[in-house]
């Protein structure tokens, strides 16, 4: 598809799109991912006001179902597997983050923010291979395990986030 296609009008086309876009932050030209993110921290601090640990427990595994849905459709309307602007994974796996590691101040935050965004982007280890692990063979077609893929590495990304947190909070408290 031509990535002019990928833009308001193509969003506002179908509910899964909003979603799957970040409700148009995956529609940025530059880094979309690291925008996605973005988006997923200032919609936290925002809701954060409102919603309770448990709430927001809730509130993530419905953002995963759905998300599912969403990612599959748009990438399915898109015709490729994992499109850079589908950036609801980054959204919901951010968002377990700053859950996890809640009450953290900004610069803890700020940390969280750039380990993600390099576990996501550059794929070490674990996240290379989630990422590997749902893409598409020989004639295959864009399908709910592609869908799930696209969420999965970015939950891996999440979890190798939380541990090097946890692993540096433990070096700096012995």
């Amino acid at each position: 598809m031509a990535a002019a296609r990928i833009g308001p009008g193509f969003m506002l086309r179908h509910p899964a799109r909003w979603i799957a876009l970040g409700f148009g932050s995956g529609l940025s030209p530059w880094a979309p991912g690291t925008v996605g993110t973005l988006w997923g921290w200032l919609s936290f601090l925002v809701l954060d006001q409102w919603l309770d640990s448990a709430q927001w427990g809730w509130l993530i595994l419905a953002a995963l179902l759905v998300g599912q849905w969403a990612c599959t459709r748009t990438a399915q309307h898109l015709g490729i597997a994992d499109p850079g602007s589908i950036v609801w994974d980054e959204v919901v796996a951010f968002w377990i983050v700053l859950w996890l590691i809640a009450p953290a101040g900004f610069w803890m935050q700020l940390g969280a923010f750039t380990m993600f965004r390099y576990f996501d982007a550059a794929k070490p280890g674990p996240v290379g291979w989630a990422d590997r692990l749902c893409k598409l063979g020989p004639g295959q077609a864009i399908g709910w395990r592609q869908g799930f893929g696209i969420l999965f590495d970015d939950l891996v990304a999440a979890g190798c986030t939380l541990l090097t947190i946890a692993i540096f909070i433990r070096l700096w408290n012995s």
